[in-house]
């Protein structure tokens, strides 16, 4: 099993013409392929403006416009798509929904967001996703040919319960498509990231979206990726671009050797789900 590989997270803007953002990221997918990226992630909401009103408007059904062009693209560049996430319409109820398809454009994974951002912030951001978004109830672990990865969606970040259990699951690398806000970005971005690779191992991953100033909802933007031993490898401000790191998960292997968290993990004290 191949252990090495080129990542890149493409930090995109959406904008309120979607044929635009489409086209722009098959663009920058195309671009990331060319560089020798094996797996891209796409950001939070990539395809729909992250408001309330866009929601409906912009989502579509399981093997709706996005989903098929995510495929496409995959396919057309040999990647693993890690598709950000887009609202997904089930019936009458959305899901902030990421989408996984492997280098045949076969979708391999969907993770439906399990932690919904309902907050109200003394002095920052207001928002409750709830009265828009039904939440997952899934732990998603998918198999590809560098091996085990795992995804969840912003706010899952925050809860370290979701990480743990991906990485029980076989995770090497989690990928977080994200919009951090103005006020969490800049405080707990990069920390909580860093934590969870740290916690866990692992590879983490922060795909965030670009910086749309002025918008309804303005996000921190700063794509992360952070190693096993919880150290920056890779960061960005937030201006649109391609972000790029070299993946090597031998060093999953090598930092639970020199640090054997996962051989001392007392489940006869706490409940570790599994």
């Amino acid at each position: 099993m191949e252990q090495k590989f080129k990542l890149a997270v493409i930090q995109l803007r959406t904008e309120l013409d979607k044929q635009l953002t489409m086209d722009k990221a098959q663009r920058m997918i195309a671009e990331a392929a060319k560089n020798g990226a094996a797996v891209v992630v796409l950001p939070e909401m990539w395809n729909c403006p992250y408001s309330k009103k866009y929601f409906h408007p912009f989502a579509n059904a399981e093997n709706g416009e996005s989903t098929d062009a995510m495929s496409r693209w995959a396919k057309k560049n040999g990647v693993i798509l890690v598709g950000g996430s887009v609202p997904e319409r089930c019936g009458k109820v959305l899901y902030n929904t990421c989408f996984v398809f492997d280098e045949n454009g076969e979708q391999i994974a969907k993770h439906r967001k399990v932690h919904l951002f309902d907050v109200d912030i003394e002095g920052g951001v207001r928002f409750k996703e709830s009265n828009s978004f039904a939440s997952g109830n899934e732990i998603t672990v998918f198999d590809t040919r560098f091996g085990k990865m795992g995804v969840m969606v912003c706010f899952d970040i925050r809860f370290p319960e979701l990480a743990r259990a991906e990485a029980n699951r076989g995770a090497q690398v989690i990928f977080c498509p994200a919009q951090f806000n103005m006020t969490t970005g800049p405080r707990h971005w990069e920390l909580s990231i860093r934590a969870r690779a740290m916690d866990n191992e692992l590879y983490f991953v922060g795909a965030s979206a670009a910086r749309y100033e002025n918008f309804d909802y303005e996000c921190w933007g700063h794509s992360t990726v952070a190693s096993p031993f919880g150290m920056v490898l890779a960061s960005c401000d937030e201006k649109e671009q391609i972000l790029y790191c070299d993946i090597d998960l031998g060093e999953v292997a090598s930092v639970r050797r020199q640090l054997p968290t996962f051989l001392h993990l007392r489940e006869d004290v706490y409940n570790v789900a599994k």
